[in-house]
């Protein structure tokens, strides 16, 4: 993450904020066998230091809070999170010094609840069954009630969180796959990651086709991705960008999760078997046309934090 990490300070540039970025493209070559013509690769996210793609933003917000003057030692990070953001916050915050508040709703891994708390993050649980939307408005709602106690980098609606990667995430795609990438697909969350790399490529390889990827139901059980037409839509998502959607199946998910694990060795989240079960899709339809593609999506974050989920017990 070469742009950030230049201006970190001469302390921090030796030390774990500086591993941010920089994460491998692997290929998933026994996932495709049988689509001769269509290279999958996944960016592996789960290598930054706080185990997923929300490093890259979180980062990037705090640097933007500090060179703006809007966060200061005397005031406390508060956002809402599913959980990897919020790890990331608290990480950077050990690092930076800073305290952190992060409204979380209940029903968030026990995995990455205790990760917060190792990291010494303040916790706000909120209703399992308002999901990130019933975060977010607990978060708000404590920010309006005392808006001088804390500096919100609302990741929802806070440009930094995607110009990280478009200033990152995607140079670093283009450069791994020498400018060869066809399509790119990606989940839609706060949307950032989407956002950010779909208008590098628009800038930099404009024939590149974008397709987001989100679930297909209001209720389902795909961790940190949203549902936009049932949801609060993030203030940074801009609808007009995708090529196309790929709707995703929870049980899709799960089930590209084990695939990833048993068939390439990889052990991820349930969003990344989620984008993965996109890329396939897209991929299948690109052979059943009889066209040659390569496809780069989101590895977003690794197992460690979905190993009590019992979705894993499933053949």
């Amino acid at each position: 993450m070469a742009q950030a990490a230049s201006i970190l300070t001469a302390v921090e540039r030796t030390g774990i904020l500086s591993r941010i970025g920089d994460t491998p493209l692997l290929r998933l070559a026994r996932l495709t066998a049988d689509l001769p013509g269509i290279e999958i690769y996944a960016k592996a996210e789960y290598f930054n230091p706080g185990g997923s793609v929300k490093d890259r933003a979180a980062l990037n917000m705090i640097l933007d809070g500090e060179r703006t003057g809007r966060l200061t030692h005397d005031r406390i990070i508060l956002d809402s999170t599913s959980g990897n953001t919020g790890i990331a916050y608290a990480m950077i915050a050990a690092v930076k010094g800073y305290r952190v508040v992060l409204c979380l709703p209940a029903n968030a891994s026990m995995e990455r609840k205790r990760i917060l708390a190792a990291y010494g993050a303040e916790v706000v649980l909120t209703d399992a069954a308002e999901g990130s939307d019933g975060a977010i408005r607990k978060c708000r709602q404590m920010y309006e009630a005392d808006p001088d106690r804390y500096f919100y980098p609302d990741q929802y609606n806070n440009p930094a969180n995607w110009k990280a990667h478009f200033e990152t995430t995607g140079p670093e795609i283009l450069e791994q796959t020498d400018g060869r990438i066809t399509h790119f697909v990606a989940g839609l969350g706060t949307s950032g990651t989407f956002t950010g790399v779909t208008r590098r490529m628009r800038r930099d390889i404009p024939g590149v086709k974008c397709y987001s990827a989100q679930p297909a139901g209001a209720f389902h059980g795909i961790e940190g991705l949203k549902h936009m037409p049932s949801a609060i839509v993030p203030g940074i998502y801009d609808e007009t960008l995708a090529d196309g959607n790929v709707w995703l199946e929870t049980e899709d998910a799960y089930r590209m999760v084990r695939r990833l694990a048993r068939e390439e060795g990889l052990l991820v989240g349930i969003s990344s078997g989620a984008n993965v079960a996109g890329a396939r899709a897209l991929g299948r339809e690109l052979h059943a046309a009889g066209e040659n593609a390569v496809i780069v999506t989101i590895f977003c974050d690794g197992a460690d934090k979905y190993l009590s989920e019992k979705f894993w017990e499933e053949e």
